[in-house]
């Protein structure tokens, strides 16, 4: 004998059904709109990882495309967190923690040689990036106090591939970045990707040069891009929205 399901009951079954998956849709939804931020944060943690592994196993050219990647990534998130009016306290210590580990830790090891003054520069240049990350609040609204340290690695990391891991040039240009970062100067916060059109299109093509990685010439692009962050904070890159 089969019992059939009166229709009224199939319906509201259908219904709830219906209801429940639409929940659960606009769940996922309002998941990826709070954590798309954190996962670039993450990616560019990873990259720094990465970078890491890549040091200690003598892949020096990998090594220092992961933290440009990282870069990239860091210029990012912030953007995507206040596009998606996701900001929060979880994606600030993601933020900090990433930027630790790839432009600390991960640009440190390219300094690293088996002489022990190479090796106290290394620790001295994480130490100025902690100090950066920790205590320099400028307490001026789009401002930082002394140079953000995700420029001091583009410009390590561009001059490493360039120079060939040339360690007399790294020493001078490692503690000049040093020097910029625990320095008391005053730069705009970098909004590239909320600002004009023409940071955007610097910003896409540095993503290009990544597929360019190959070709040795593409690091001069972060280069350049990082060195006139430094030479031109205000007339070139103070926030216009």
């Amino acid at each position: 004998m089969i019992l059939l399901t009166p229709p009224s009951d199939f319906f509201q079954y259908a219904n709830k059904l219906l209801l429940s998956d639409h929940a659960t849709g606009l769940q996922i939804k309002e998941f990826a709109r709070k954590n798309a931020a954190n996962a670039l944060s993450v990616a560019n943690m990873v990259m720094g990882m990465a970078s890491i592994l890549s040091s200690l196993n003598g892949h020096h050219h990998a090594a220092c495309w992961l933290v440009l990647i990282g870069y990239l990534l860091d210029l990012a998130d912030g953007a995507v967190a206040r596009r998606l009016d996701a900001c929060s306290a979880l994606g600030a210590k993601l933020d900090d923690f990433a930027d630790f580990t790839t432009f600390g830790i991960a640009t440190s090891l390219l300094l690293r040689t088996s002489d022990l003054l190479d090796n106290v520069l290394c620790m001295c240049y994480v130490l100025s990036v902690f100090v950066r990350l920790c205590f320099f609040s400028s307490g001026i609204p789009f401002m930082y106090r002394g140079l953000p340290c995700i420029y001091s690695s583009a410009i390590l990391a561009s001059a490493s591939l360039l120079s060939g891991g040339n360690m007399t040039v790294l020493r001078v240009i490692a503690v000049a970045m040093i020097l910029f970062m625990i320095s008391q100067n005053f730069y705009p916060h970098d909004k590239v990707l909320e600002s004009q059109t023409w940071k955007k299109v610097v910003y896409a093509g540095g993503v290009a040069m990544v597929f360019c990685s190959s070709f040795p010439p593409a690091c001069v692009y972060y280069l350049l891009w990082s060195i006139s962050y430094i030479l031109f904070p205000t007339s070139l890159w103070s926030c216009k929205l």
